[in-house]
């Protein structure tokens, strides 16, 4: 339940899971996920595709609870609590911990009612217009937009769109965003511009990424885990962590080779 969630918000590790293992059905889509995620940084996550990198992300908000076939193991903890625990609420979940997803998705409404819409929704009583300005500002957007608030989100570029979903996240004050490929649909130069709004936004939130870009991992995360994959007879593929540590051991010095050799482009 909500107190249960805002009662565990005490501790400086955010998530940590426990021997986790993911499932769809009978196949084992993740294995024996064991870490720890820490307060007010940056965790990339990254690996070559179908290693099960934003399966595990998504389990850290319950968003692959819409998948009927889904399925865990072990155990995931939001500071003290357990996530899956059968008192806990789902929805409060989602809103303590965002989403920003891989594509921009906009409402097709104005772009002061996409950062409105969740804490309308939510009975928000506040001064909506400084909550508007204040979210707009905390992703670097309002100076861009603030003389047409009235104009539709979808109108925007694809960088503003991008940022004008980041600042609808952070409209319901979470705890915690997660990214699914941000930047993968946008330009080098709105690339950066969300690379810098990152490292700001780190400072109020726990940011946890998946990114296919070495050099924007390599860039941006104080931390790294370094999803790897194996395949079984049957052709399919099980993903698990190889190495995870500081962000600059995993790009200069990790234990693994096969860690080495992925961040070096010998495969991936």
């Amino acid at each position: 339940m909500t107190s249960n969630l805002q009662s565990a918000r005490k501790t400086e590790t955010i998530f940590r899971t426990e021997n986790l293992n993911i499932y769809y059905g009978s196949f084992l889509a993740v294995r024996d996920v064991s870490i720890e995620i820490p307060k007010n940084q940056i965790t990339a996550f990254i690996g070559p595709s179908g290693c099960g990198k934003s399966t595990v992300l998504r389990c850290f908000n319950r968003l692959n609870d819409l998948i009927k076939s889904f399925h865990i193991d072990g155990k995931i903890f939001y500071h003290s609590a357990d996530l899956y625990a059968e008192d806990i609420d789902p929805v409060e979940v989602r809103r303590q911990i965002g989403m920003v997803f891989q594509k921009p998705n906009p409402f097709p409404k104005t772009i002061y009612d996409n950062i409105a819409f969740g804490p309308r929704l939510l009975g928000f009583k506040g001064d909506m217009d400084e909550l508007v300005e204040r979210s707009l500002k905390q992703a670097a957007l309002w100076d861009d937009v603030k003389d047409k608030l009235k104009a539709l989100g979808t109108d925007l570029s694809g960088g503003q769109q991008q940022r004008l979903c980041i600042a609808r996240a952070v409209a319901v004050q979470p705890d915690v965003i997660l990214m699914d490929e941000p930047c993968s649909a946008l330009d080098p130069i709105s690339t950066l511009k969300v690379e810098d709004l990152l490292q700001e936004l780190k400072e109020n939130y726990t940011i946890v990424i998946v990114t296919h870009n070495m050099q924007q991992a390599s860039r941006s995360a104080d931390r790294t885990a370094f999803f790897n994959v194996v395949a079984n007879e049957k052709g399919q593929r099980t993903g698990y962590i190889e190495e995870y540590d500081r962000t600059e051991v995993i790009f200069q010095a990790p234990t693994k080779k096969t860690t080495q050799d992925y961040v070096s482009g010998r495969f991936g």
